[in-house]
Formats: C-alpha cells, structure tokens, sequence
C-alpha cells in the first residue's frame, strides 16, 4: 500500500526502534530511584530533556515528558489557567479537539472563552485576535500549523502582540515540531505541545515545553514525577526512542523541506481542475500535508476510492455512525457543511516518493472521470 497518511502516524525509524530496545534492556530502572542504576536511568531523561529543548532554542528545565500530543495540550493549558480563578480565554475553531475540549471544560468551570475563525486561507489574522482580547484575558492558544489542510500561523508576530499584553500564549506544535523552525524566545511562547509518533519515534510519547519563568499549578497536587508536572512512572525507552527520532529529523530538516515541498508541486500540478479545490495557502504552509476538496463528492467516497486503489488518505475529520462530519477547519473557513464534507488530506513523509504520487494523480483522474460521467 501507498501511505499518504504522515499526518495521522508515522512508521518508527531504525534508529528509533533501536534506541527503544537498547534502553529498555540496559536502562530499565526508575529515574526516581536513589542507587546507581536509577541515577544512570535519570540521566539519560535530562539528556533527553535537553535535546528537546535545544530544537525550540528553550531552556531545559522547561520540558515535561507525556503520553503523547494530546495530554500535552491538556497538561499544558489546566496547568496555566488553573492559577487563575476565573477569566478570559481565546482559542480557535479548528483547534485539536484536545484543546476545544480542555476550553469547553473550563467553560463550564466559569471561564470565557473566545473562538477565532480563520480566514479564507486557514489563517489567523492578529487584528482580529487583537480585537478579542479583554482585559482579564489569561491565555491564547493557537496551533502553529493546521493539522487537516497543513496552513501554518504568524507565530512571532502573535507572540510579540500578546507578551506586550502580559497574557500567555500556548501553541499546539504537533504538526510541526521536525518539519519547520520553531523558536520560542523569538516566537515569545509561554508553553507548546510536541508528539513522538509524527516523527517516526513511538507513540504514547510526547513532551510539553513551558518557560520556566512562568509559574503554573499541578493538576493532582502531590504530583512527585516531572516536577508534579504528571504523574506516573517515566517511559525511558519511548522518551529516548522519542529523542532519537528528534535528533534524526532534525540532522535532515532542510533537505527533507526541499524534498516535501517538490513533491506538494508535483502532486498540485498533477490534479490541476475546474473541480479540484486546493484548500489552504497555496505558496506557503507546511510542506507535507495538502487538503483538497472535489467539488461534489464526498472525502470518505473518495478516502474510500483510494483505498482500493491500494492509497491510504484521510478525510482530515472524524467519521460518525458511518457519516462523515464536516471539517471543523473548513467550517472555520466559511465553507459550507456539505463543503467541508467534501475534505481529503493527502500528507507525505520520508518514504513518498513521485512515483508514489504519479498513481495517486492517476486515482484522482479516474475519480474525476467518473463524476464527470454521473454528472456529480
């Protein structure tokens, strides 16, 4: 099969497979413990600790270890809101449902919250995020790149905004921690959220970065791993296998952009028609992930179609009862329910190749044909 679902999961590196199994057999003991063994255990985590921060020019002490993307976000933002009894929050409709879900919680906890659209671009404009602010806003979350059409956001200039207005700023980075830059002195961010398994290391692993000048409460008082950040025993293989793979994602960044963003051209030139619709910025953005609509059908028809044809995609939404839900980032955008039905995310990794995607091009083509026939 043809995977073209990168957004979605990612297949282990050698290097982390390896670096999995090495620490499991040698370095099994509990970083908490006192004798040697658990010593040499807590210095491979700082080691890791650091290697992470390093890739978002942060300061080590700042990184907390997860289960994964998802309970980063929610770590992350109950840990920072909570020191504030009550207030003004502002997210974004397309937001992970990690993050809408924390903000509907503390909605009914007694907090405001704001929801930003995107423009038609999947953009967040920071006038418009500006005009929302209150004067007892404590947070702004905004992910740095959009998970079902790949538009990423003006991170430095949101950050600047919003560090002279003292009020934190959270960034879902799961999309793009490994595939763009992120620096979070420059971008002034407060706290960000980072997966392993987007990254060819494994899944149930994941990291939170918050700047250490800013002070934030445990969500279970007496919390004694990770600074009370979470509780639990550390999963030292996953987080060395994790820091493997972060170490090797960043020694081929740029050469993997060039190569992502060659392959996103050769796919858009390939599926050029009146009833193709590219979603998203078109110059910019994240270079592996690609939404599309075919105007009248149906993204599970299509994810469906392709399947066949031996391809893996994804609709970009979740699926319900056999009906598929409207894209919330193509709600956001202004398009219509049965528009943003019509989503399917295409997203590439280390090993798409052209001729992967000259069959995928060929599959988008009978598709067509076929509609054009039934006069869809």
């Amino acid at each position: 099969m043809i995977y073209l679902d990168y957004a979605a999961s990612t297949p282990m590196s050698d290097r982390a497979m390896m670096t999995y199994t090495k620490t499991a057999r040698e370095y099994f003991a509990n970083t908490q413990s006192l004798h040697d063994a658990g010593t040499t255990a807590a210095q491979l985590l700082e080691i890791a600790r650091t290697t992470i921060a390093t890739h978002v020019n942060g300061d080590p002490s700042g990184v907390y270890f997860t289960s994964g993307g998802t309970e980063a976000n929610i770590l992350a933002l109950t840990s920072l809101i909570k020191r504030y009894p009550k207030g003004h929050l502002i997210t974004v409709e397309g937001e992970h449902s990690s993050v809408l879900n924390t903000f509907a919680k503390l909605e009914k906890e007694g907090y405001r919250v704001s929801y930003l659209t995107y423009n038609h671009e999947g953009r967040i404009e920071t006038e418009r995020l500006l005009e929302a602010i209150c004067e007892d806003t404590i947070l702004v979350s905004v992910a740095s790149g959009n998970s079902e059409i790949g538009s990423t956001q003006p991170l430095e200039e949101i950050g600047r905004e919003l560090y002279r207005r003292n009020i934190l700023f959270h960034t879902d980075a799961v999309q793009t921690y490994g595939k763009i830059p992120i620096d979070v002195q420059k971008m002034n961010i407060s706290a960000l959220s980072i997966s392993s398994h987007k990254l060819h290391g494994p899944k149930g692993v994941g990291a939170c970065y918050i700047n250490p000048s800013i002070s934030w409460d445990p969500v279970i008082p007496g919390t004694i791993h990770e600074k009370g950040f979470r509780p639990g025993t550390i999963n030292l293989p996953g987080i060395c296998s994790f820091t493997a793979a972060v170490e090797e994602t960043f020694e081929r960044l740029e050469s993997e952009q060039k190569r992502l963003q060659n392959l996103r051209t050769y796919l858009l030139n390939g599926i050029v028609h009146p009833n193709i619709v590219i979603e998203g910025q078109k110059q910019t953005g994240l270079p592996h992930i690609v939404g599309i609509r075919i105007k009248g059908l149906e993204g599970q028809y299509a994810m469906l179609e392709f399947n066949r044809k031996g391809i893996a995609v994804s609709t970009g939404s979740a699926c319900s009862v056999g009906q598929q839900k409207p894209s919330k980032t193509l709600l956001s955008m202004g398009r219509t329910e049965d528009e943003a039905r019509e989503l399917v995310r295409i997203s590439f990794g280390r090993e798409t190749t052209e001729k992967d995607l000259k069959k995928t091009i060929d599959v988008f083509q009978e598709i067509l044909t076929r509609c054009s026939a039934i006069k869809i």
